[in-house]
């Protein structure tokens, strides 16, 4: 009832005010633009106000679509509110508020790029007094990460049209993102028949935009380093962003102008036997260049950038050539490098003389000599030791400890490594000699075998002949010869008193080692070592000579004991503890005939004196 009474009291007043020709004052206002991302929900407000008040009022909300139409979507009124049916936000839309407090929200949810419009607020008075707002829904998308890929074949600087560098490619992007190019951090602008970038713009299912973009440049020898890459500049609400691409390098091709062909190993003087690597360097790298070394004395050839030799010799001294062909050239073009290599040689040493046979007392001169490339330096050794440096050996007064083995050692100072060597043998001509003392004694029992040897040095080499004074000859046991040293042992039995001989001659002289052999009767104690071993060169003279010191020695000490003993006797005597001094029986009395030593025992139970004589008898006292 109170709802119709309100009806009929503003179906009157609009009547009235109609009546009087009255217009109310509308205003409206609402933002120019809402910006929302994609699949959120958009608010649009519309505030208004009214000379004839707030209530009573019409409020209606529009569209326009794409062909500039308004389309109505919601209508409200002090009564009623209703959502047009079959539009794109029918299912989409709520309105909050009654416009009582001047002011209306409209949401849309799930915002999508299709639904960027322009949206209407209409306001219309009970006295027809009309407003309307405006407000554009804008709506973004961030895009996915941009890519690039650069071509995967090389480009020439000689092309004539500008040729493919790459492809940047940025999607599902809303409103469409923005790509520029770039080269060491600087712009690619466009430049007729120089630069030309080509850009394709794919609008998705989903409204979204997906743009490529490939760029065309002629290249030169500069970007053989360039770094290309993409920048794309997008838009969210309220600010613009900028996201960077991965950064390409491209291969570019490019002729030789200059070539270097370089020895890369060894590093400085090379010697034989080593190896040597030769590389040619190009400043180009056409595909189409042909690269080859060459050894100018011997024609050697080799289609290669390097090339190894092993073990060179002084044959491969010379110039190496490196050269550089563009077969894609009408006339061939070709360039070339060279550079210069020796080979340092050491030859064999050689010994004059390399043997040689001297008498004992001559004088002997010989020379070592080796050609080389560079400065030599020779030394001579013996056995290990260093003798003298120079080329010459001079080696005066020679003697039996002249001969031998000697080696000189050319080396070149200025390469490690770098020697030869040679070898010169020296024999002294002379009489032999015994190594050790000639004349030797030895002692076995009867009966043993006695080992002799014979140590014998001499050139040429002496024969060694055994035999003893019964006139029996021995074959050695074994003889051998080291270094110039003849070693001859013989196995002998004794069984009395015999000499044996070690003779030694040659076309010099004769030598002998005699040895003393004694048999003794007494068996010997056995060597703690081995049994029938070599005997002992020490004569046994010296041995007898030991024994009589160490019984003398004993002698003296054995008398000198005594002399201390009697020393004390007499002391005590002096002071009357022995011999009647202290009532015991006088000592000193004359002893008997057979000068026994008479010492009195007392025993602790009887006064009476046993005296016991040195071979323990029973004495009287008296004696």
């Amino acid at each position: 009832m109170a709802a119709r009474d309100t009806s009929f009291i503003l179906v009157g007043l609009l009547v009235l005010f109609h009546t009087w020709g009255a217009w109310a004052d509308v205003k409206v206002k609402m933002e120019d633009r809402v910006e929302v991302f994609r699949g959120e929900p958009a608010q649009i407000a519309c505030t208004f106000t009214s000379s004839d008040g707030i209530g009573g009022m019409i409020i209606q909300w529009f569209y326009v679509n794409r062909l500039g139409e308004k389309q109505k979507i919601y209508l409200q009124n002090s009564t009623m509110n209703v959502t047009d049916s079959g539009t794109p936000f029918t299912q989409r839309i709520s309105v909050n508020g009654t416009g009582a407090d001047g002011e209306i929200l409209l949401t849309i949810s799930d915002v999508q790029p299709e639904d960027e419009l322009e949206f209407i607020c209409l306001i219309k008075t009970l006295t027809d007094g009309t407003a309307e707002g405006r407000t554009k829904l804008k709506v973004f998308a961030t895009p996915d990460h941009p890519t690039i890929e650069g071509v995967q074949t090389g480009i020439s600087i000689n092309e004539e049209i500008p040729s493919k560098i790459g492809t940047c490619e940025v999607k599902n992007g809303y409103p469409k993102p923005n790509i520029t190019w770039y080269r060491n951090n600087t712009p690619i602008r466009g430049a007729q028949d120089v630069v030309k970038a080509v850009q394709t713009i794919t609008t998705e299912s989903s409204g979204l935009y997906s743009v490529k973009s490939e760029l065309n440049m002629k290249v030169m020898k500069v970007d053989v380093q360039a770094q290309f890459y993409c920048e794309v500049t997008y838009f969210i609400p309220k600010e613009s962003r900028m996201t960077e691409t991965n950064r390409i390098n491209i291969t570019v091709y490019y002729p030789t102008t200059s070539v270097i062909i370089l020895v890369e190993s060894p590093k400085g003087k090379i010697k034989e036997g080593d190896s040597i690597e030769l590389h040619c360097y190009v400043n180009g790298n056409m595909p189409s260049s042909i690269i080859t070394i060459s050894h100018e004395e011997s024609g050697d050839y080799w289609e290669n950038k390097s090339v190894v030799l092993e073990n060179v010799t002084r044959q491969n001294s010379g110039y190496y050539y490196c050269n550089s062909t563009d077969t894609e050239s009408n006339s061939f073009e070709e360039v070339s490098g060279n550079t210069m290599v020796f080979v340092n040689y050491l030859d064999p040493a050689v010994v004059k003389p390399e043997n040689v046979e001297v008498l004992q007392g001559d004088e002997l001169m010989a020379t070592c000599n080796a050609l080389s490339s560079l400065q030599t330096q020779t030394v001579w050794f013996k056995d290990g030791k260093k003798l003298s440096m120079g080329h010459s050996l001079n080696l005066k007064n020679a003697t039996i400890e002249t001969a031998g083995t000697y080696m000189c050692v050319v080396t070149v100072s200025e390469i490690e490594g770098m020697e030869t060597k040679g070898t010169l043998t020296v024999n002294v001509q002379g009489p032999p000699q015994i190594l050790g003392p000639d004349f030797r004694e030895v002692q076995k029992s009867s009966g043993e075998m006695v080992n002799l040897s014979c140590d014998v040095i001499g050139y040429p080499a002496p024969t060694v002949v055994w035999y003893t004074s019964d006139g029996k000859s021995h074959e050695a046991a074994s003889e051998t010869d080291t270094k110039g040293v003849i070693h001859s042992v013989v196995n002998i039995t004794i069984t009395s008193d015999i000499t044996a001989i070690c003779n030694a001659s040659n076309n010099f002289g004769t030598v002998a080692l005699t040895f003393n052999i004694i048999a003794s009767k007494r068996t010997p104690r056995p060597d703690t070592t081995t049994t029938n071993t070599a005997v002992s060169t020490t004569p046994n003279k010296v041995k007898k000579a030991e024994g009589k010191g160490v019984i003398i020695a004993v002698i003296i000490i054995c008398i000198l004991l005594l002399a201390i003993l009697g020393s004390v006797l007499y002391f005590l005597y002096k002071k009357g503890k022995i011999c009647g001094r202290s009532g015991k029986q006088d000592l000193t009395k004359e002893v008997s005939s057979k000068d026994n030593i008479v010492v009195e025992m007392k025993s602790d139970n009887t006064e009476e004196a046993v005296l016991l004589g040195v071979n323990g008898e029973k004495l009287p006292p008296s004696n």
